[in-house]
């Protein structure tokens, strides 16, 4: 009907039903594994006229069923295991030192006390007396006899007694490194590790006098460890075999196992932690790296068979309720209500009815 002016008379320029647009903003932010996403806003546009809603041309994911996991993100340091020092077994001048980053195996020199050698072998058990003929049977002469047999200089099966083979055998590897063939071996000749020892930063210098128990440098295995030390929040993760996610420097990443858990710690700030030590399974994914700080991505929970979608997807239907956006394959969109659960690794766990696997979701453009 047309409208009329204050006379009563037809109103010539009759107004028509102005466009009403309809927007729904939802700003909302979702927390998993320490990082937050945003959840897109969702425009819907009609009028009285009843227009159909236009094809859909915009950047969409999938609907994807599989396993989602979530986890705890920690700060850590990759360094060479076991550091510890390495101390003068006998007084005297320092006539020889190693490189440090340099790696000494067992049969080899490691340090010299007025020019006489410290030679590097392998066991576990530390010596505490003189190797001779007199001596008396112990673990210490199985050890010992054990590397003469491993360098090639013993014939027979190795055992607690030190025997004139014994002493034949210490000459010839007297012999081999050029020392003097005395078929003994004082205090402080040799040092006992478990393998290779990769030397660190030194602590003294040639020439320097150096007492029966003067540090002259740091040793450590040649193998690489993370440790990670994880609030008590999260100890129920620290847990022996766990597989864990090491990101290197420069972005790259490499996997590990926790190989060790220790007890509660008192740090410097007086706060407790769990330390926890990380072998890696690839270690040569950080030989380009004596010692740097990474990040360690420890699994937290797990869903099995579940739907997902890029947190991105979800829109805010109501104050109340999630939900994501379907494209047909007409291109044509319509929006339904989703239950959400774990957030993990840039993705959510969605449930609804209608919701299947391989829908196409519209997803935020970057």
């Amino acid at each position: 009907m047309a409208g009329t002016d204050e006379n009563g008379a037809a109103d010539p320029h009759p107004r028509h039903p102005r466009r009403r647009l309809v927007l729904s903003l939802a700003v909302m932010a979702a927390i998993a594994g320490g990082a937050g996403f945003g959840i897109h806003a969702v425009a819907s546009q009609a009028d009285e006229q009843g227009e159909t809603s236009p094809v859909f041309r915009g950047k969409t994911d999938e609907v994807v069923r599989g396993d989602l996991e979530g986890s705890t993100t920690a700060q850590g340091t990759l360094r060479f295991s076991d550091p510890r020092p390495t101390r003068s077994a006998r007084p005297g001048v320092l006539t020889g030192l190693p490189k440090a980053g340099a790696v000494v195996s067992p049969g080899e020199r490691l340090y010299a006390v007025d020019n006489v050698p410290v030679f590097l072998l392998r066991g576990t058990l530390p010596a505490w007396r003189d190797f001779a003929v007199d001596m008396s049977d112990g673990p210490d002469v199985r050890q010992l006899e054990q590397n003469l047999l491993d360098l090639g200089h013993l014939d027979a099966e190795p055992d607690e007694t030190f025997t004139w083979a014994t002493a034949e055998a210490v000459m010839d590897w007297q012999d081999a490194v050029g020392q003097e063939r005395t078929g003994k071996l004082a205090l402080g000749s040799v040092l006992f590790a478990d393998g290779d020892l990769r030397i660190g930063p030194l602590t003294a210098s040639v020439g320097s006098q150096a007492g029966s128990e003067t540090e002259l440098f740091t040793v450590s295995d040649t193998s690489q460890v993370v440790n990670v030390d994880l609030p008590l929040d999260v100890q129920q993760l620290a847990v022996v075999d766990n597989p864990v996610t090491v990101r290197l420097p420069g972005g790259s990443q490499t996997t590990g196992t926790i190989t060790s858990v220790g007890g509660p710690t008192e740090t410097e700030d007086s706060s407790t932690v769990i330390p926890v030590v990380i072998s890696l399974d690839a270690p040569e994914d950080a030989a380009a790296f004596q010692q740097a700080t990474v990040t360690v991505d420890i699994p937290s929970e797990r869903r099995e068979d579940v739907l997902s979608v890029p947190v991105g997807a979800l829109i805010a239907i109501s104050p109340e309720q999630f939900g994501i956006e379907l494209v047909a394959a007409d291109g044509t969109t319509r929006q339904i209500p989703v239950t959400t659960g774990l957030f993990a690794g840039g993705r959510v766990e969605i449930s609804g009815d209608g919701v299947e696997a391989g829908q196409n979701v519209v997803v935020p453009q970057r």
